[in-house]
């Protein structure tokens, strides 16, 4: 199918997009949606037990989101902006500039009296390699002078960082958060382990790749920047075990689901690897790994509701948003989730076909 970029669009009033999380995180609402029986339910976050049982696995991603968003400026005063995408070794990064024009090779951008960084390459779209220039340790110096690089539709200063952090955040390299990750709370985590879910933690440093525009009409033509991952061997183990149980492999977010899948084998299995991948998952897609998906309300036209109709299939995704916004729902980094289960027809016929020919 040649879908084009509009063929995801959907209408979303303004009023619809979260500025603040919800507190608890688990009291944000949740939309239910069961692929086998097309039946769709209005939950809260904190209902979510009710829909898994023993031996599902919950897959989640670790990484935690840096203070990448910098402001500067050049010796010649004028500000520039640098958002840290992907770090290259102890001192280069790949970043956006804004304005590009102003983050030209061989400019130098001052942050601070301990922090500036030298523009080595130029690439496309705003997309730079510099080096920083710093006194001590790099991480401790952005923490002093770098913000948290919330999305352009959130207007309101957060009260604190930790709002846009998961409560499992452990792996410092993310431009943005994880968000479907930010309902969970610890206490909500403990009953799911106290019932027999087990909680497998997956690495994918969230960058342009999952939240660059899609520009090109055709989306066949939409290249994604790559980001990195890892999966472990512990954590491959546990998903392929559950694999060849038949038990459920839940995916937390759209970026739990590209590691997955950059890491299925046509068997079924998951091989553990680290490395960079620039999977562009659209309809359509056969699943390998992930059979069930817990994810956020996204921006129309985007990679991720592309992806997310490749999961639920394109026109269901649709009715899904449009009933949601005739809910009031919250849509966004900050606004509520769905939870999508429940095998699609076409995972029917494939596990079908795999028993006719055993």
């Amino acid at each position: 199918m040649d879908w084009k970029k509009n063929d995801f669009y959907y209408d979303l009033p303004e009023s619809l997009i979260a500025q603040t999380p919800t507190e608890p995180r688990d009291h944000a609402r949740m939309l239910v949606y069961d692929r086998a029986s097309q039946e769709v339910r209005h939950e809260h976050f904190y209902d979510l037990p009710n829909y898994l049982k023993k031996g599902d696995v919950l897959v989640i991603n670790n990484t935690r989101v840096l203070p990448a968003r910098l402001y500067g400026h050049r010796t010649t005063g004028a500000r520039v902006e640098f958002l840290l995408h992907k770090r290259i070794n102890l001192t280069d990064w790949e970043i956006l500039a804004r304005p590009a024009r102003k983050a030209e090779p061989g400019d130098t951008i001052v942050f601070s009296d301990r922090l500036s960084a030298t523009v080595l390459t130029r690439g496309e779209e705003g997309i730079r390699t510099v080096r920083f220039m710093f006194d001590g340790v790099f991480e401790d110096e952005l923490s002093k002078v770098g913000e948290m690089p919330l999305p352009h539709y959130i207007h309101e200063k957060l009260e604190d960082a930790e709002q846009y952090q998961t409560v499992y955040a452990k792996e410092n390299g993310s431009s943005a958060a994880p968000t479907a990750g930010l309902h969970f709370t610890p206490q909500l985590l403990t009953k799911l382990r106290d019932m027999g879910v087990e909680v497998v933690e997956v690495l994918l440093h969230v960058g342009l790749g999952t939240f660059r525009p899609v520009k090109a009409e055709h989306i066949s033509e939409h290249v994604m920047h790559s980001e990195y991952y890892c999966l472990t061997e512990n954590a491959a183990e546990r998903i392929n075990a559950a694999k060849k149980e038949g038990r459920r492999v839940i995916a937390v977010g759209t970026t739990s689901v590209r590691v997955l899948e950059s890491c299925a084998e046509s068997d079924g299995q998951v091989v553990a690897g680290s490395g960079t991948t620039d999977i562009f998952i659209y309809p359509p897609y056969a699943f390998r790994i992930v059979d069930a998906l817990i994810t956020n309300f996204h921006l129309p036209e985007s990679t991720l509701i592309m992806l997310v109709s490749a999961f639920c299939g394109r026109e269901q995704t649709l009715a899904l948003y449009r009933e949601a916004v005739e809910k009031k729902y919250r849509f966004f980094s900050f606004g509520d989730a769905m939870l999508i289960v429940g095998r699609s027809d076409d995972q029917k016929i494939e596990q079908k076909n795999e028993v006719t020919e055993k």
